[in-house]
């Protein structure tokens, strides 16, 4: 059995929890609810801060407002 190498991604393609939910137009308390519900994986660390890619990012958003938009039509 083979595995894929780990995919490199450059730090300047990676944001930040507070970059990142301004680009998806939330809260950054938005980021890290969809990071606890397994909604987002962060793509690295600086320090103590998660990194993300910003089209992880925004499948989450997409993903959860698919879930929310079923759930208001029921």
């Amino acid at each position: 059995m083979t595995t894929a190498p780990p995919t490199y991604v450059p730090a300047s393609a990676l944001v930040t929890t507070a970059m990142a939910a301004e680009e998806a137009a939330v809260v950054p308390d938005t980021i890290r609810k969809w990071v606890q519900l397994k909604h987002l994986t962060p793509a690295g660390r600086r320090g103590r801060s998660h990194l993300f890619r910003l089209e992880d990012v925004f499948a989450a958003e997409r993903a959860t407002r698919r879930t929310h938009e079923r759930r208001a039509r029921a």
